[in-house]
């Protein structure tokens, strides 16, 4: 049975990243002894409570099993304290749907080849993509003497060109990922550290 005396946690909040997701919470502090957690999941089709892999850890934190791996499905965990026989209240997240929820990184810039009028960028998605994804790269790139104009373009290919440069000049670009996914839902990701190349001289 839940006790007053043992403290619920607190800042429950599920963390994810690139659809790898994760729920962390505040540690409860307690004069004696070493308080244990144990954390639930339920899915939207099941009104039940089942055990993740995280029963009586000391862990603040609990990866998602791969057996919720389903970006589509939506998710509620929770979590409680436990010490010997005492517990405390469960603690209860929102609703969460990896595919709404998660936070897309960077791509990966894997290598840039330059010539006279012309970047060549070769990139790697920082996920695996699933039936039905639809990737575009966002690359938004500018002269380094006038940052002020930008200019923009949308690939879908991991190996695209920045056409019409100037010669013997260096531009920089950095690109964000949006997936588009088969429910028609956009994620726009996180975009990557400026890099900056010289052209060369035809």
């Amino acid at each position: 049975e839940s006790s007053p005396h043992l403290p619920a946690p607190k800042d429950v909040m599920i963390y994810s990243y690139n659809f790898r997701s994760l729920l962390r919470w505040s540690p409860v502090k307690v004069d004696r002894g070493s308080v244990l957690y144990t954390v639930h999941f339920k899915t939207g089709a099941f009104n039940q409570w089942d055990e993740m892999n995280c029963t009586r850890i000391t862990q603040t934190e609990c990866s998602f099993p791969w057996s919720l791996k389903e970006r589509r499905w939506t998710v509620v965990l929770r979590v409680r304290a436990e010490l010997g026989q005492v517990t405390s209240d469960w603690v209860e997240t929102d609703p969460f749907v990896a595919e709404r929820n998660t936070t897309i990184g960077p791509p990966k810039v894997n290598s840039v080849t330059v010539s006279s009028d012309s970047l060549l960028i070769s990139v790697t998605p920082p996920f695996g993509s699933e039936a039905g994804d639809f990737l575009q790269y966002h690359v938004s790139y500018w002269e380094n003497a006038t940052s002020t104009t930008k200019k923009e373009t949308k690939m879908s290919n991991t190996l695209f060109k920045i056409r019409n440069l100037k010669e013997l000049t260096l531009y920089c670009f950095r690109i964000h990922i949006e997936l588009m996914t088969h429910s028609d839902l956009q994620l726009l990701g996180l975009q990557s550290v400026p890099e900056c190349y010289r052209t060369t001289i035809s």
